[in-house]
């Protein structure tokens, strides 16, 4: 076995590794120098080194890239523990390699294990492992020269031996963080090949020298022993008071860390899967019985006075018990759970895979659906993805960072927060885990770069989710599809408009209510299965509910002739079947705009011809609408849609719906001026067949044009009201009902009939008189009308 191969703490092996680390301005590097002279300065008043102690320099351009390492790379202090726990981790990988050649080398050890304990009086954290060890020489190359990798010139070893090069530690500069949190490192090493000699390098932070002795201390039979002398608030506190211009480069302090509970925190989210035990030195209450010696004592002076009372002898009383806790101190596994991605699909059991996302995701109820897979070739990785049994609480902040891909490298957690690199925004409720070697991750581990790899990992994960939904939607009885439509229907609507890449299949898995399926749901393909012979268009209706859309005029000759209508009732559905425009070969057909076809040919020709013929008779009528009602609308046509309203307002085909418009001004940053470009121009349809629009008719042709007006005037307002616009002016629409409402209960003939009298004998009728008078309503005898004088005009 080459010595090298034992290289545990690494730094990059190639140039190309240091592309990625962030650049100092000259400024900053003056000031990160400033603080490392006063380190070096504090660290130079420390006792006389001890005989056989030597002292080495970094290599070149160590003491510039160890500032960078230190106040630049890392943005999160907490990731030494994951990057320390990584090194061990390969060395105890190295060992395990080491000892199917030669068997002897896990003498003394066997368990290989790794250990981390905390002491607070000295403020320092222990971590140690029962890997492979290094020598002095080792210790020199590893930890002492920039530009070298222990673990890339081991696993070049192994793939020469064609071993398994399953390492973590690939990213060579992870040692060199434990300097964001300490002062001063010490590690302690004995290789398995001179177990006879353990070594001690040591280094503090800011200085570019490090030393090397034979350790006194030779507890270690193999492995290698890390101890952090943590940050102090005095050491930090002195350098903020002498140099405040450089208060960014310097770092809190870090006692907080020195705790078990903290620690087993940190261990449980980074580094919970790796596949040896993580033993943490940590406290536990253990209860035991104890004499409670106040209660025994009135015990036993309540059985003294009764036996005096009864003149007989007293009598020891059994002691009274009570449980106390004591503190009991032991090595306790930290790192139970289990990987269950690196096993095979067919190993794992259903209860395996809902225990495993409701510990990992907290959650309570078990998921609707999960997949868990395996890709090799171009790029390796593995993946388990969940649909949740609820969607959750704060799901209403859409742009908010969901965490629920959790991506790990060979068992390592690295982040949460890569959830919109590696799944679209409408995906962001799907939990699941993704462990690759192969994602390109800067130095730091904190940044993914956008590749190529990136992208075909999204896209495997973006395929492997609708297939999931799928699947889901296909299922005998439909209830789990029920509910993840009603916990997150919204999001893969959203992911038919921003996914057009996988639109069409997204498409299959809308769900909405219909005219034939009010109660229940129905998908598009359902719909179009159901279509009558030579209908073309997927017919639909926007609206608050599916109330308002069923009782929308546009609605009713479509529903009158068995046409399914489809009833869109979220903000959002107007927009997304807009971005479909069609499915499959059917063109999706908004009812409230122009242009609206019924049927096939032969129906919509007969219609047509039908609708020349209204229009030639009530092109009068049509005429007067459109003069009296002036710009508010761009024309008036007789209409082939209604049966029970007299009219409704449809709007242009290339402009926003009723609906739209009516979504767009709730809008708080809406733009006013965008809206009137985008607001449909408002077409007025009269129905030839109502009451009211041929009694219209016959005010034109009896030329009462002021009453036809003014009906022409509350008819449009109505259809506003009916057709989902906003009233112009509220008020007077109210005047006119109210006017109505007195006619009504007779109040308006009694004041007509007041002011005619007036008159006659010569007098001005006062205003407000009509109101006073009127305070007694009289009866008004019903009045046949003939069907040809609807208003009462022919004698």
């Amino acid at each position: 076995m080459n010595p090298s191969a034992n290289r545990q703490y690494s730094m990059p092996s190639t140039r190309s590794s240091l592309v990625n680390l962030p650049a100092l301005s000259m400024s900053s590097t003056r000031r990160a120098e400033g603080i490392r002279s006063i380190v070096t300065k504090s660290a130079a008043t420390d006792a006389p080194a001890e005989a056989g102690v030597e002292t080495f320099e970094y290599e070149a351009q160590v003491d510039r890239l160890m500032d960078i390492i230190v106040n630049s790379l890392y943005s999160n202090r907490e990731v030494f523990l994951r990057e320390l726990i990584s090194n061990a981790s390969d060395a105890l990988d190295k060992i395990r390699f080491v000892s199917v050649t030669e068997p002897g080398a896990m003498k003394g050890r066997e368990e290989l294990e790794i250990k981390i304990s905390v002491d607070k009086d000295a403020n320092t954290i222990t971590i140690e492992d029962s890997g492979i060890g290094m020598t002095k020489d080792q210790l020199l190359s590893n930890l002492g020269t920039i530009a070298r990798s222990g673990t890339r010139k081991f696993m070049e070893v192994m793939k020469e031996s064609k071993g398994d090069n399953n390492l973590i530690g690939q990213f060579g500069v992870g040692f060199y963080s434990a300097f964001l949190v300490a002062d001063k490192l010490r590690v302690q090493s004995c290789c398995h090949e001179t177990s006879d000699q353990q070594w001690c390098w040591e280094a503090d932070a800011g200085s570019h020298k490090y030393t090397i002795r034979q350790d006194t201390d030779k507890s270690l039979v193999r492995g290698t022993r890390v101890t952090l002398f943590l940050r102090t608030v005095q050491h930090i506190a002195l350098l903020a008071a002498s140099f405040w211009t450089v208060t960014l480069f310097l770092k809190e302090d870090a006692i907080e860390l020195c705790d078990q509970v903290k620690l087993s925190q940190l261990v449980k989210q980074y580094s919970q899967f790796i596949s040896f035990p993580i033993k943490l030195y940590s406290p536990k209450k253990e209860p035991i019985k104890v004499v409670d010696a106040d209660a025994t004592k009135r015990k036993q002076a309540a059985a003294d006075k009764k036996a005096l009372e009864k003149a007989e002898e007293a009598k020891t009383v059994e002691p009274v018990t009570k449980t106390d806790y004591v503190e009991k101190w032991e090595w306790r596994v930290e790192n139970e759970n289990k990987p269950i991605w690196t096993r095979s699909p067919k190993e794992v059991a259903e209860e395996d895979y809902n225990g495993f996302f409701k510990s990992t995701f907290s959650e309570f109820l078990d998921p609707l659906a999960h997949v868990h897979f395996n890709v090799e070739g171009t790029i390796e990785f593995s993946a388990i993805l969940y649909v949740p049994g609820m969607a959750p609480f704060e799901q209403q902040n859409f742009n908010q960072r969901s965490k629920s891909i959790k991506l790990y490298v060979k068992r390592v957690f690295i982040s949460d927060e890569f959830d919109e690199d590696l799944m679209p925004r409408y995906l962001s409720f799907v939990k699941g885990v993704v462990d690759s070697s192969d994602l390109p991750l800067n130095v730091s581990r904190e940044i993914l770069q956008e590749s190529r790899i990136v992208r075909l990992i999204r896209k495997q994960l973006v395929r492997r989710s609708l297939e999931m939904f799928e699947a889901l939607a296909n299922k005998e009885g439909g209830e789990d599809y029920k509910t993840l439509w009603e916990s997150f229907g919204r999001n893969l609507k959203i992911g038919v408009i921003e996914d057009t890449e996988n639109r069409e299949r997204l498409a299959k898995l809308l769900r909405y209510h219909s005219s034939k399926s009010e109660e229940g749901m129905t998908s598009l393909t359902d719909y179009v299965a159901r279509m009558k012979s030579g209908q073309k268009g997927i017919f639909y209706m926007a609206g608050d509910n599916v109330e308002v859309a069923r009782a929308a005029p546009f609605v009713e000759k479509l529903v009158q002739k068995g046409y399914e209508v489809l009833y869109l009732t979220e903000a959002i559905d107007e927009a997304t079947i807009t971005n479909m425009a069609k499915f499959g070969e059917h063109e999706l057909v908004d009812v409230s705009k122009d242009g609206l076809i019924l049927g096939d040919e032969a129906e919509a020709a007969e219609d047509a011809k039908k609708s020349e013929e209204y229009a030639k008779e009530f092109q009068a009528v049509v005429d007067f609408l459109k003069k009296s009602l002036g710009e508010r609308v761009e024309k008036v046509t007789v209409s082939n849609r209604l049966t029970d309203s007299p009219c409704a307002l449809v709007t242009s085909k290339f402009g926003w719906s009723a609906n739209m418009e009516r979504i767009m001004r709730t809008q708080a940053m809406g733009d006013n001026r965008s809206m009137e470009y985008m607001k449909g121009k408002k077409i007025m349809e009269i129905n030839p067949e109502h009451d009211i629009v041929r009694g219209i008719k016959t005010l034109i042709e009896e030329k009462d044009f002021d009453r036809a007006r003014d009906l022409s005037e509350l008819l449009y307002e109505t259809a506003l009201l009916t057709s989902g616009f906003q009233l112009e002016s509220p008020r007077d629409y109210a005047a006119k009902v109210f006017t109505l409402m007195k006619i009504a209960l007779g109040y308006e003939g009694e004041e007509e009939g007041e002011e005619e009298g007036a008159q006659a004998e010569g007098e001005q009728p006062k205003s407000g008189s009509s109101s006073s008078s009127a305070s007694v309503a009289q009866a008004v005898e019903a009045e046949v009308v003939s069907e040809g004088d609807p208003w009462g005009k022919r004698q």
